[in-house]
């Protein structure tokens, strides 16, 4: 036998006005109807309109405004992974939850370190040294050590005009922000960073995607292994 869920009035109103912003009935930037409007409209009352309202903002279609009327919006990749931040709190508190997210990086960022050495034109090269040059000043700077870190990854990300990308990089390096700065505070962890950055640099310098590959997943494999050997008391 089928189930069929009846949905909830608040699913149906946020429906029919979901479809009315990919119809660019409502564009971009344009208001949507008052919430007394959408009251008389659909026939409920307050509660529905504002539940529709806040399911549309999670999506990324609505932008809500206090004292204002909610503006349809157009989602990006940056509101769409923002989203699954509750979930990943939840799946990096499971057991090997952490392990499965820095796994996740480790492939992501093979990838683009692959990309990089076979595609990063000459400017995307200088910003990576430029990025590579400002990780190196910052050593013996632990704060200013970690933004720089961050920053040469990312530098990878861009390499690829896909924001998709960006995003995913910059969800990763927020969810892991605790093994970034437990591995990153260890004595003598800032000199390793940067020696595997500047590696990394060289093998994408040199056009070559299998030691840029090999490098990245070395670096990584390192920062994964003295993250567990620090957590579980280690030396």
């Amino acid at each position: 036998m089928t189930i069929i869920r009846r949905r909830k009035l608040y699913e149906e109103i946020a429906q029919r006005l979901e479809q009315r912003i990919r119809d660019q009935d409502v564009a971009p930037g344009e208001q949507l109807p008052s919430e007394r409007d959408l009251m008389r409209e659909f026939g409920v009352g307050r509660p529905a309109v504002r539940e529709a309202l806040f399911h549309l903002q999670k999506m990324g279609l609505v932008e809500l405004r206090s004292g204002g009327r909610a503006r349809a919006t157009r989602p990006t990749p940056k509101v769409v992974v923002e989203s699954l931040a509750g979930t990943a709190r939840y799946m990096l508190a499971e057991p090997d939850g952490v392990r499965h997210f820095q796994e996740a990086r480790t492939f992501f960022e093979m990838g683009l370190a692959r990309y990089a050495a076979e595609h990063a034109t000459e400017e995307d090269l200088r910003d990576l040294h430029d990025a590579l040059e400002a990780n190196r000043r910052s050593l013996g700077d632990v704060a200013k050590f970690e933004r720089t870190d961050v920053e040469f990854h990312h530098i990878l990300a861009v390499i690829p005009r896909n924001p998709i990308f960006e995003a995913i990089h910059a969800a990763i390096a927020e969810w892991l922000v605790e093994q970034r700065h437990v591995t990153l505070t260890y004595p003598g962890q800032n000199e390793t960073a940067f020696a595997y950055h500047a590696r990394i640099y060289e093998a994408i310098a040199a056009r070559d995607p299998d030691r840029a590959e090999q490098v990245i997943r070395a670096h990584l494999d390192q920062v994964t292994e003295l993250y567990w050997r620090v957590k579980g008391g280690g030396e």
